[in-house]
């Protein structure tokens, strides 16, 4: 497998579920569930396919230095802190979340997705731009 491939796939996989969970809200704002739940699906299962990726090539290729210049240094390590930290907790949110959509707890799934959608969302779109301040900087 080409190992240097698998930075940009991870960027696309980020932007697939950046986009599943905007259509997916938007379709749960028209009532149409069956529409969310694939969307809501797919960007549980883009997002696994991108932890998947991101830890091979990680694990096969190790840590990569930010070598951008000046101003951007700052940016770039605030992007980068929020994300990592709201990566980790993201997780046992979208299985919270997930779970109880899945099992009809609909009140509790509402309450929680009202929370798990924003860092989600926020979550797959600084991974976008860490990917573009890393990569294509």
């Amino acid at each position: 497998m080409e190992f240097s491939l698998l930075p940009s796939m991870n960027a696309a996989l980020n932007a697939a579920s950046a986009i599943f969970l905007t259509l997916g809200w938007v379709f749960i704002r028209q009532r149409a569930v069956t529409a969310h739940t694939v969307c809501m699906t797919a960007a549980c299962g883009t997002s696994a396919l991108f932890l998947i990726s991101y830890i091979s090539y990680h694990l096969h290729h190790g840590s990569m230095r930010f070598q951008g210049p000046g101003l951007i240094r700052p940016v770039y390590f605030a992007v980068l802190i929020s994300h990592t930290i709201l990566a980790v907790v993201i997780v046992p949110l979208v299985v919270k979340t997930l779970a109880r959509g899945l099992r009809g707890h609909f009140q509790k799934h509402v309450a929680i997705a009202r929370i798990t959608l924003p860092l989600w969302l926020y979550v797959s779109v600084t991974g976008i731009a860490v990917y573009w301040l890393l990569y294509r900087l």
